[in-house]
């Protein structure tokens, strides 16, 4: 399976994000599994891909032109396939079509914004492929309130909820990826709120 992992490319960040991510990513690609990812070097992009290199498992980095020219972020140089884009837009939709499922670690504005683009497409029928939370130390505990938050006001509809899971455990995310049956929601009770 082609698990594609959004995190932070921030270098700055506690290192247990860091060990935690490695570690998350040896064992999937030690189960069988291989890496889409913005190609990032830093941060928990950059533990992502040395996991995966790790476990032996094969990654797919995607990131856009300018990211190289400008020198914003540092590339992972052991990708076994590098894509360039040449918009964001087009980065995340080489990753979203290139993958089988998606697992969201901890990140910023950049991470959820992902996500949301990713749950708006599984909402409007775009796709049916699983989303995972690996919710490290409690990170994404204000998130899932704020989701909560916004079914129980109306914005959104109750069940969205089951279009993703959130897991503390690596053992219990890689099963639920691996023995994922597309939702049978259907578009329109998804966007009722009534």
């Amino acid at each position: 399976m082609k698990i594609c992992v959004f995190g932070a490319a921030s270098a700055a960040i506690d290192q247990k994000y860091i060990v935690a991510v490695e570690a998350l990513t040896e064992q999937m690609a030690r189960r069988g599994h291989s890496l889409v990812f913005g190609a990032g070097g830093s941060g928990l992009m950059g533990a992502a891909a040395r996991g995966t290199k790790r476990g032996g498992g094969y990654i797919h980095g995607v990131i856009p032109n300018f990211f190289r020219e400008e020198r914003l972020e540092s590339i992972f140089g052991e990708c076994d396939k590098l894509t360039f884009t040449e918009t964001m837009a087009e980065r995340k939709t080489t990753m979203e079509d290139d993958c089988d499922a998606f697992i969201i670690v901890p990140g910023g504005i950049g991470t959820l914004e992902e996500f949301f683009e990713v749950i708006t497409l599984k909402q409007l029928g775009r796709h049916t492929k699983a989303i995972a939370f690996y919710d490290l130390d409690g990170y994404y505990d204000t998130l899932e309130a704020f989701m909560h938050e916004m079914s129980e006001k109306k914005f959104m509809a109750e069940a969205c909820h089951e279009m993703y899971k959130i897991f503390t455990d690596a053992d219990a995310l890689f099963d639920y990826l691996e023995h994922y049956t597309a939702d049978e929601v259907s578009t329109r009770e998804l966007k009722n709120t009534n």
